[in-house]
């Protein structure tokens, strides 16, 4: 059905023009009942999309600003694919009291989701480990050298608290106003070390100069992991020392 599917949310659900940053995703502005929404499709399964609907839902009614998703006529969360979310205003982070926001809202979704379920499919660096393969990751692709350097920069972050993490928190992501932070785009995010989302600028969450190193080599080793064989994902493995 594809984005025929926007008649389930309406007869009057219109799309508007294309959104950048849909790498995986067909991303679209949407006006719904006079109102400016966010329609994304793609091809995740109803499991993937179903995690991630109820994540949202779960942050939204505990105060946090996310794209919450807009349900059909008859209760759906998304359809075919599909999902309607609604729209997130605000600009970017741009100075170190910005992203210094941008650290305690992360932390306060690692708080909301300690003990979540790992997203269907999805491998977390401590399962991959052992485990070559889960949903965007292919270890068995990369050179066997590299593979070596990320295990080792993963192995550094054991015992660490997990939770959901967001995944991608870079400033496309992210719509800062005066009152609140919203974190936007969940396609990343899975259940992980929760540091991983705190290698932020200006070491903005405050980790001690010793275990940035780590946390930032760790997300190094995940960011080539998760994109490779790109030219950006060979540049962040460059930055993966190897084991110590």
């Amino acid at each position: 059905m594809g984005w025929d599917a926007l008649q389930l949310w309406g007869n009057g659900v219109q799309r508007i023009e294309p959104l950048s940053g849909g790498v995986a995703n067909d991303v679209w502005s949407v006006s719904i009942g006079g109102e400016l929404a966010v329609g994304r499709q793609g091809r995740r399964s109803d499991a993937d999309l179903g995690w991630e609907a109820a994540l949202l839902q779960h942050l939204a009614r505990h105060g946090m600003a996310v794209p919450e998703p807009i349900p059909t006529r008859d209760g759906r969360l998304f359809a075919d694919g599909l999902m309607l979310m609604r729209y997130v205003e605000g600009g970017p982070p741009e100075t170190g009291a910005d992203w210094r926001r941008v650290a305690e809202t992360l932390r306060r979704l690692h708080r909301l989701t300690a003990g979540w379920p790992q997203r269907p499919g999805w491998k977390s660096s401590g399962d991959l480990l052992v485990a070559t393969s889960g949903t965007r990751v292919n270890l068995a692709a990369m050179p066997p050298e590299g593979v070596a350097r990320c295990r080792a920069a993963w192995a550094r972050l054991a015992g660490r608290p997990t939770s959901v993490v967001h995944g991608d928190p870079n400033p496309r992501n992210i719509r800062i106003t005066p009152e609140r932070v919203a974190l936007i785009d969940w396609d990343e995010a899975h259940v992980d070390v929760s540091d991983l989302d705190l290698v932020l600028p200006h070491n903005a969450a405050g980790l001690a100069p010793s275990f940035h190193d780590v946390a930032a080599q760790a997300s190094a080793a995940w960011e080539a992991a998760v994109c490779w064989d790109d030219d950006y994902s060979k540049r962040r493995l460059a930055e993966v020392r190897a084991g110590e």
